[in-house]
């Protein structure tokens, strides 16, 4: 599936909270599970301690708010023989980007333990693995000497799953990292840590079915560990399966922890799957708590325009614009639909331009966004706009792909060029013979240019289409189409004067819509009795 990047980034900027069902989890198990608000109101209840603040900080910098994780960090009282503290104090120094002082803790906090303890090495890797630092080299090295205190051979899972967490800061990590979860996974067989990790890595890479094995094996062994069905719905959207995305992440919501981030997530999803009323009722859910939420004024835009309702959706855009812009948040499809708004709204120049810009902007997403255009053109109804576009994108794109070529058809056929429009579609169905919708474009587009249906143009493309859609496994949605297809034939046959050929046509078009007024009027025509002629008067003598 070609996923838009944005839309990663959509689902990657929304918090995913954890279950909710577990009651009495210890803080430590609520940041895996990424229950924030539930570990924070936990830790602030507990009296306070070197424990509670380095937890606290590990909260904050999980959530990527660093100045708050080094103050917790910091509040940790500093005793040179406590490697704990030590670490703390490097983790301060990570949160601050200063790396060569936090070596220096962590070195003090090895030192401490005379190297001989694998739960600082343990603590110093997940230093590493939940900042925001990229350089690995040393957090590896700190790696390797933990691996080498193994006892017995086994490794540690918690290490192991840090090891791997390190190795995807990387770009070319993706072995090393799955070769780490794979051992924390062998060391302990239930640690639902390590399977979503492998699933999601699995997803990174397209295999959707191994991810999928990896989640289901993570719900096995926990049945209410949010984040694996969390990840299990982002899995079957990224194949495709959009039913059964929303029905997994409706279980992720039912167990995640209430708050306004579990909402905006749900209202992603919701417009990421294309159920747009349904997400704008939880869009506005979170406004009415948060109403500068930033993701949910851009959804909200994104949503009303995509329910048609592009009036209200251009006053929304503009009103989320000058706050974005102010805080240089704006993202490519910001201003992809801000532009496709005032197309449609009939400033087409001025949307144009901006999506022009947009792609100038951004020349990796070029392709794309020139479809983005066209599309804008269509709805429009700016037919000239949108085939130029296209032949563009698709001289761009080497000839462009099916949809391309469907799209340019359309946009042809929609400016009376049915001539270029049956030429498309041709190709369309010799690429893609068991395209079935295909048949019907072509066939339009000859019946377009054969108004009185007497040469019948049309008549070899609607009986292929009748053929192919009838054969179908899903016919009944081809029933429409049938019913345009039999009415053509059985026209074009009876002004033909072939009546016998006509009936079965007119026929069938009333079996599929029996109130098909045009039918009825048909078959009635066809099978009355014909009129007896008149006998001749009888001649009296």
């Amino acid at each position: 599936m070609n996923l838009k990047p944005w839309k990663l980034t959509l689902l990657a900027a929304l918090s995913v909270t954890g279950s909710a069902a577990l009651a009495q989890t210890s803080p430590q198990k609520a940041l895996e599970l990424e229950r924030y608000s539930e570990a924070r109101a936990a830790l602030l209840r507990a009296p306070q301690s070197n424990e509670t603040n380095y937890e606290l900080g590990r909260l904050y910098q999980m959530r990527e708010m660093p100045d708050s994780a080094a103050y917790y960090f910091n509040r940790v009282s500093l005793n040179q023989k406590d490697p704990m503290t030590l670490v703390a104090a490097g983790r301060a120094a990570l949160a601050q980007g200063k790396t060569a002082e936090a070596e220096i803790q962590f070195d003090n906090a090895v030192k401490a333990s005379k190297g001989k303890d694998q739960k600082v090495y343990t603590m110093i890797a997940q230093a590493y693995a939940e900042s925001n630092i990229k350089d690995t080299g040393k957090a590896l090295s700190y790696v390797s000497a933990g691996e080498k205190l193994n006892k017995g051979g086994k490794d540690d899972p918690a290490l192991m799953i840090a090891r791997g967490d390190i190795y995807l800061k990387g770009e070319t990590g993706g072995g090393e990292a799955m070769n780490s979860y794979e051992r924390a996974s062998l060391a302990d067989p239930n640690n639902v840590q390590a399977y979503v990790r492998k699933g999601q890595l699995n997803m990174r890479a397209r295999t959707y079915n191994e991810a999928k094995t990896n989640f289901d094996k993570a719900i096995s062994i926990d049945p209410n560990y949010a984040p694996a069905y969390n990840a299990l719905a982002e899995t079957y959207y990224f194949a495709g399966r959009y039913d059964d995305a929303l029905a997994q992440f409706q279980k992720y919501s039912s167990l995640a922890e209430k708050s306004s981030n579990t909402d905006a997530k749900y209202a992603s999803f919701l417009y990421l799957t294309k159920k747009y009323p349904e997400a704008l009722v939880e869009v506005d859910k979170v406004l009415a708590k948060d109403p500068n939420n930033l993701t949910m004024n851009r959804l909200r835009a994104y949503s009303l325009y995509e329910t048609g309702k592009n009036d209200e959706a251009l006053a929304a855009m503009q009103k989320y614009l000058q706050v974005a812009q102010a805080d240089n948040k704006v993202i490519t499809e910001d201003n992809v639909y801000y532009g496709k708004m005032l197309i449609k709204g009939g400033k087409t120049s001025e949307g144009a331009a901006i999506i022009k810009k947009a792609i100038d902007a951004d020349p990796k997403k070029a392709s794309e966004l020139q479809n983005e255009l066209a599309q804008a053109y269509l709805a429009a109804k700016d037919y000239p706009n949108a085939i130029s576009t296209l032949k563009a994108r698709m001289a761009a794109t080497k000839g462009g792909e099916l949809t391309d070529k469907v799209y340019l058809g359309r946009a042809y056929e929609m400016n009376g060029q049915y001539v270029q429009a049956d030429s498309l579609y041709g190709v369309v169905v010799t690429e893609r013979p068991n395209y079935i919708p295909g048949y019907q474009m072509r066939a339009r587009a000859n019946a377009n240019q054969d108004k009185d249906s007497k040469q019948g143009l049309a008549k070899p493309y609607y009986e292929q289409y009748i053929k192919a859609a009838t054969a179908a496994e899903d016919a009944s949605k081809y029933k429409s189409g049938l019913i345009e297809a039999n009415k053509y034939l059985g026209y074009y046959y009876y002004q033909k004067g072939d009546k016998t050929t006509a009936l079965p046509y007119w026929q069938q078009a009333l079996a599929l819509d029996p109130n098909d007024q045009q039918a009825k009027t048909a078959v009635s025509d066809i099978t009355k009795p014909a009129k007896a002629p008149a006998k001749a008067p009888v001649k009296r003598k």
